[in-house]
């Protein structure tokens, strides 16, 4: 029998008031607040939470505050950076490669809801996000399930981007849309 972890990790429709989900997402919220409430000049201890939570050794530097609903499906590359109010809804796997910064107030949202009203009382479900290496998010972006974000790309601030955008773009807007190619890349 397939639990609704299982179920969510694939990316089906299952149930978020599991009491597996439910028990592992407190325990993210808490490990959460651990880090939000640190002391600021206590670098090292406040970072050891989000390792704790991330499960990976480097999670380069967020700062506060930083809210995720398991942290287990959140992968950070090398020389990451978010400034504050960072949110991750990692119902399924969101990658972030190396070199990438955000600004202020960024959500990445794997997690997304039935259209049908009867079905969206009782489940919801996930797509993954990927975004490359060398990515640059402005402050108040919003990523939405399922978005690849190609390598070198620049996502202007307040945009919403709700499709794949290609490798060496400036893209901005409500929805994002490329504007410009990157030529200078790394």
């Amino acid at each position: 029998m397939i639990t609704e972890k299982q179920k969510m990790l694939a990316g089906q429709p299952y149930i978020a008031s599991d009491e597996t989900l439910l028990a592992e997402r407190m325990q993210a919220k808490l490990m959460c607040h651990r880090f939000n409430h640190a002391d600021p000049t206590e670098l090292e201890a406040r970072m050891a939470y989000l390792r704790e939570l991330l499960l990976i050794p480097n999670c380069g530097h967020i700062e506060p505050n930083f809210f995720c609903d398991y942290g287990y499906n959140i992968q950070i590359g090398k020389q990451f950076y978010a400034n504050h109010n960072l949110t991750i809804l990692d119902v399924c796997q969101v990658t972030i490669g190396d070199h990438v910064m955000f600004g202020p107030n960024v959500l990445l949202s794997t997690a997304t809801h039935p259209i049908e009203p009867r079905a969206r009382l009782t489940t919801e479900y996930g797509k993954p996000i990927q975004i490359g290496h060398h990515v640059w998010l402005g402050g108040n972006v919003c990523v939405l399930p399922g978005v690849t974000i190609g390598d070198n790309c620049v996502i202007g601030a307040g945009s919403v981007v709700n499709k794949d955008i290609p490798a060496n773009s400036v893209a901005v807007g409500n929805p994002c849309k490329v504007i410009k190619q990157i030529h200078d890349t790394v």
